[in-house]
């Protein structure tokens, strides 16, 4: 009776909090001022024609860093949690299960092999273009890596005993985000801050050599995290 009464005495609370917020709320009339200035300083201080991609690489670079800071802390634990349970496994002498699951994997179809040989390099270009042109047009390194990481799956799927390179998955991994952070103290340095893109020429605007190092570092954000989703990947599809 008691758990009860406390459930409902949550669930009243909860429901008078969000009560409040939807009578006491009130539509913005316009910009606030940091939105305002990103608006109309933007083109002039980045040459960015994605004002998305302005925000979230430069004025919040460090937001963006933290993110990619995330995602590479989730790689880890994953691959940490997994190699662990292999490794209990073979010292209990329980590998023999991993090797029937080897054996239990079947070929995939022809025509599923065949149009992945066609698709997986279109759409790993996509992915390029997308974190190479993420200052042009929507788009960025997460999206991109994403991309990536989606053809990995396919190639995965129709190619069941295809084994990545682990030597060049990590170099590319630890590579670009040590270079990602080497762009940002250098912004730091040679330019207002950290992760300011104006230590490159900001070029002329809407050219795909614009916008400072914006390109660079967006290219630097696709890779590593299309290296990290890939690793994930490859972790959670070794034989247990």
């Amino acid at each position: 009776m008691i758990k009860r009464a406390l459930i409902f005495l949550v669930l009243a609370f909860f429901a008078w909090q969000f009560l409040l917020m939807v009578t006491g709320w009130e539509g913005l009339s316009g910009l606030g001022e940091i939105a305002r200035h990103y608006m109309e300083k933007g083109r002039e201080e980045l040459g960015a024609a994605n004002i998305v991609t302005a925000i979230v690489v430069t004025y919040r670079g460090l937001d963006t860093l933290g993110e990619v800071s995330v995602l590479f802390l989730a790689a880890a634990g994953i691959g940490f949690l997994l190699g662990a349970g292999r490794l209990s496994r073979k010292q209990d002498g329980g590998n023999a299960g991993g090797l029937e699951n080897e054996k239990t994997r079947r070929k995939a179809s022809e025509i599923l092999e065949t149009g992945s040989d066609i698709v997986v390099p279109a759409i790993a270009v996509f992915g390029v273009y997308i974190f190479v042109n993420g200052h042009l047009s929507p788009g960025g390194g997460f999206q991109g890596g994403a991309v990536i990481a989606s053809a990995i799956v396919l190639l995965f799927l129709s190619h069941p005993f295809y084994s990545l390179n682990h030597g060049v998955l990590k170099v590319t991994e630890s590579l670009s985000g040590t270079v990602y952070v080497g762009l940002g103290l250098l912004g730091l340095i040679l330019a207002g801050g950290f992760l300011d893109a104006r230590f490159l020429p900001v070029g002329e605007f809407g050219r795909i050599l614009s916008a400072g190092a914006i390109p660079v570092i967006y290219s630097l954000i696709g890779l590593k995290v299309g290296a990290e989703l890939v690793g994930i990947l490859e972790q959670m599809r070794r034989p247990s």
